[in-house]
């Protein structure tokens, strides 16, 4: 996690999180913590939430007969859980998720499986139609506690300069 503070006063300072364009390196990593310990609750809540009605995510009975042997924590959640693990790091000033591409699901995460999620700068570009922005590309994967690849996937995010980004025009921020 990226965190500085700025001066908004004498002797006052104001915590602020995450990387202007010019911060992100091609060929970095960030490592994202803390990780999460997944509960049946989280899984049963997201997958009921989503009205994904598979019956391997909240079913134990089902999931007991299944070649896993319980139930699986729905994939979904899985990335979104990275996603929100990589915010601090990478996109706490985003302007916008252009797109996603590549997410892959390599293996099986269960309830009480702690995933921890990392992101390599893979390229970076400034915008040729948006002054004061640019284009970064990370390649965010997620492991479980025995550093098992669980997820991975790329992003490119729409990121914006020192002095561009919206905590920069506002007062309070």
């Amino acid at each position: 996690m990226i965190k500085s503070s700025k001066e908004i006063g004498p002797n006052r300072y104001r915590e602020t999180f995450g990387r202007y364009y010019e911060d992100f390196e091609i060929g970095d990593i960030y490592e994202h913590r803390p990780g999460k310990t997944i509960t049946e609750y989280d899984n049963h809540l997201f997958t009921l939430m989503t009205l994904n009605t598979h019956p391997i995510h909240f079913d134990s009975e089902y999931g007991k007969e299944t070649e896993f042997g319980q139930n699986l924590v729905v994939s979904p959640y899985t990335l979104s859980l990275l996603i929100g693990m990589s915010v601090s790091d990478c996109s706490q000033k985003a302007i916008a998720n252009l797109g996603m591409d590549e997410v892959k699901f390599t293996a099986p995460v269960f309830h009480g499986d702690t995933i921890y999620g990392s992101s390599e700068v893979l390229e970076k570009r400034e915008s040729s139609s948006r002054k004061g922005q640019g284009i970064v590309t990370i390649k965010t994967t997620g492991v479980n506690q025995d550093g098992k690849v669980i997820c991975t996937f790329k992003r490119q995010i729409l990121i914006p300069f020192e002095g561009y980004a919206v905590e920069d025009k506002i007062k309070n921020y």
